[in-house]
């Protein structure tokens, strides 16, 4: 198994989870309730250990709970050709003053929605007003690669597009996610339980999306699509290489292969090893084996972004389809188009049957693919 080497393409996308410690409480994530402790969370000597990267996220928990957040985005820029940092928005004079340091580094502010329903599910009671004001903050500093993420569940659909149309009007990015269910959001019980309802405002931002100007945002709908195949219990749309081309290292300094599996997977510890060595070790190589047999079919960026990218003729081939309708039709997309979409519809299958092939293990009974 080949890592980068001096000299060579850049072929790894990394997360680095800099901490568990969190100030939020959100309803569909309880990793607040295990924080790491500071004195044992990654150092910036371990972080010098990662290999070359063409992308890195920086995640937690919060990652601007570390007051030495700049000196670990300092290491990492000299390894990776873009640093996007994920944060609820809340410490905003932090976020600024490293802003005004790394103005090539991209903020991704998670806000689950408008201002009640953000702070119902996060917790955090003026959570909605302190990101939207660090967001238009960092517009007004002139940062380009700034943007909202939200995660889409039943209490915050109907809020996507009217959230997707702020960010549109304030030129900003907008990702989206689903409920998933793991070790690293210390939860088992996360579902979607009115399917048709948050497929149908999945389907209204992806129109939103394909009637843009923007490539980048052709390819999301692509990405939105797949949460519609997500949250109906679907296999992936794109076959996943976690651990084959993407890392995620954890603030103990264990590398895995993603955030979605049930239990820890661990790759090795870079506190205790090098890179090479670790990369290629038997235990990276028994963690890739379980990645091939794994059957959680996961829709997160950090998997689907690196995946449409190796196989970029699928999303290709979607795209143009639809965007060849767009010329024709003022909607080009319909949620109907999911074979299983439309066999709920008709009664072919159940919310049962679609319960049980999930990950939560309320419902789980056997994992399937309808």
């Amino acid at each position: 198994m080949q890592s980068n080497r001096p000299g060579t393409k850049k072929i790894l996308n990394g997360t680095v989870i800099v901490t568990y410690r969190c100030n939020a409480r959100c309803s569909m994530c309880s990793r607040y309730k295990q924080p790491s402790r500071p004195e044992e969370e990654i150092s910036v000597e371990t972080i010098k250990k990662l290999p070359e990267m063409y992308f890195t996220n920086i995640t937690g928990g919060e990652p601007f709970i570390r007051t030495d957040l700049k000196e670990i985005v300092r290491e990492l820029r000299k390894k990776s050709d873009r640093i996007v940092i994920s944060t609820n928005g809340f410490f905003t004079d932090r976020i600024i003053d490293l802003c005004k340091e790394f103005p090539d580094v991209g903020i991704r502010v998670s806000i689950e929605g408008l201002e009640q329903t953000n702070n119902e599910i996060r917790g955090l009671p003026d959570g909605y007003r302190r990101g939207y004001q660090t967001l238009k903050t960092l517009r007004g500093m002139g940062m380009k690669d700034v943007g909202f993420g939200m995660t889409v569940q039943d209490r915050n659909a109907p809020d996507l597009v009217p959230l997707y149309e702020i960010s549109d009007e304030m030129g900003m990015e907008f990702a989206t996610a689903s409920l998933h269910n793991s070790f690293y959001f210390v939860e088992t019980k996360n579902i979607i339980h009115d399917r048709p309802m948050v497929a149908e405002n999945f389907e209204r931002l992806i129109n939103r999306l394909l009637r843009s100007s923007s490539p980048k945002k052709w390819f999301r709908a692509y990405f939105n699509h797949g949460l519609i195949n997500y949250i109906y219990s679907q296999k992936r749309l794109l076959p996943c290489n976690m651990s084959f081309d993407t890392f995620f290292i954890d603030p103990q300094g264990d590398v895995m292969p993603c955030n979605g599996t049930r239990d820890k997977e661990v790759m090795g510890n870079l506190n205790e090893q090098s890179w090479e060595t670790l990369w290629n070790s038997p235990e990276a190589e028994r963690v890739r084996e379980k990645v091939r047999r794994c059957n959680r079919n996961c829709w997160m960026i950090g998997s689907v972004s690196p995946a449409m990218h190796r196989y970029i003729w699928k999303p290709a081939a979607w795209v143009a389809v639809h965007k060849i309708k767009a010329l024709f039709c003022k909607r080009p997309y319909s949620m109907y188009e999911n074979k299983i979409v439309r066999d709920y519809r008709e009664g072919k299958v159940t919310k049962e049957d679609l319960d049980r092939c999930s990950t939560c293990e309320l419902c789980l009974e056997e994992r399937c693919g309808i």
